[in-house]
C-alpha cells in the first residue's frame, strides 16, 4: 500500500500543466495545382505519355530563368528529352503570363488553386515526448510515443474502444485549420490542371500541447484529409477537442520532382 508520502508525490506528479512535443516525420512534400489552358494540358499530357515528365520538369524548375521567345528559339538552357524547342507552342508555356518577360516559378504558377506541403498519411510517423515546456528548446522528459506510424495510431486506438473512438477526422470536422478552411475539393469537371510535386523526407509537422494532467491518447484526433489529387494528407491533431497549432516542421530533404497536367474528368 502507498504511503502518505507516496501519495501525496502521485498527486503532484499528476498536477499539471504537462507539456507535450508532437512531430510527424515521413514522407510527403509540397505540392502545388493551377488552372492552365486546354491547348497547354494536351500539348504537356502528349508529351508525358510519350516521354515521361522530364522535360515538363525541366520547363517548371527553370521557366522563371527564361523568355518564352529564348525557350522556343532554342537559347536556353533548359533540357528537353526527345523534343524539339521549336516545336513548343507559345501557349504550352502556360508558367509565362502574357505581359512577363520570364517565366514565373513552379511554385508560384499563375491561376494557381490549390498549394499544400505535409505528409502523406501513408509514409507518417507521429512522435509524442513529454518536455519541460512549450517553448522551442524544451528540455526532453520522456517518450510517450516513439516513431509510431500515424495509420497504425489510429487503426490501435479505433481497435482497443471498438471504434466507440473515431481517432481520425478530417479538416470540415474542425472548426478552423491554421486560420482558414483549407478542405481542398476537387477541380470543376472540365478544369485542365496543372499538378507539380516536390518529393521529401523529413519533419513536416512540430505541435506543443499543454494539459492539465498527464497525457491520454485517447483525447488525440488526427487530421486527414485529400488533397485535390485525392491523396490523403495529415494535416494536423486535435486535443480533447482544441486544435493544436503547427509551430514548426518543414525540416526536409529533397527527394525529387514530379509533374503532371491533366483534365478533370468528373
Amino acid at each position: 500500500m502507498a504511503t502518505s508520502q507516496e501519495k501525496t508525490e502521485l498527486v503532484e506528479e499528476l498536477k499539471g500543466p504537462h507539456y507535450y512535443r508532437i512531430t510527424v516525420n515521413g514522407y510527403g512534400g509540397e505540392t502545388v495545382f493551377s488552372s492552365i489552358s486546354k491547348e497547354a494540358q494536351e500539348y504537356w499530357s502528349e508529351v508525358s505519355d510519350e516521354h515521361g515528365d522530364s522535360s515538363l520538369v525541366s520547363y517548371a524548375v527553370n521557366s522563371e530563368e527564361w523568355t518564352p521567345e529564348q525557350i522556343i528559339g532554342g537559347e536556353s538552357d533548359i533540357e528537353f528529352d526527345d523534343i524539339d524547342p521549336a516545336t513548343i507552342p507559345r501557349e504550352a508555356l502556360f508558367l509565362h503570363d502574357d505581359d512577363a518577360e520570364v517565366g514565373r516559378p513552379w511554385f508560384e504558377p499563375p491561376n494557381e488553386v490549390f498549394h499544400n506541403n505535409q505528409a502523406e498519411y501513408d509514409g507518417a510517423y507521429m512522435t509524442i515526448e513529454k518536455v519541460s515546456s512549450m517553448d522551442y528548446d524544451a528540455t526532453h522528459i520522456d517518450d510517450v510515443i516513439e516513431a509510431e506510424g500515424v495509420g497504425d495510431f489510429v487503426q490501435r486506438i479505433g481497435e482497443a474502444s471498438d471504434w466507440d473512438i473515431e481517432p481520425q477526422i478530417s479538416i470540415s470536422e474542425t472548426v478552423d485549420y491554421n486560420g482558414e478552411q483549407k478542405k481542398y475539393e476537387s477541380f470543376e469537371k472540365g478544369s485542365h490542371v496543372f499538378q507539380f510535386h516536390s518529393a521529401e523526407k523529413g519533419t513536416f509537422w512540430e505541435g506543443y500541447l499543454e494539459t492539465p494532467g498527464l497525457f491520454d491518447e485517447t483525447k488525440l484526433r488526427v487530421i486527414v484529409d485529400e488533397d485535390a489529387a485525392g491523396n490523403d494528407l495529415v494535416w494536423g491533431f486535435t486535443y480533447n477537442g482544441e486544435e493544436v497549432d503547427n509551430e514548426g516542421g518543414g525540416d526536409t530533404n529533397g527527394k525529387g520532382y514530379y509533374a503532371w497536367t491533366w483534365k478533370q474528368e468528373f
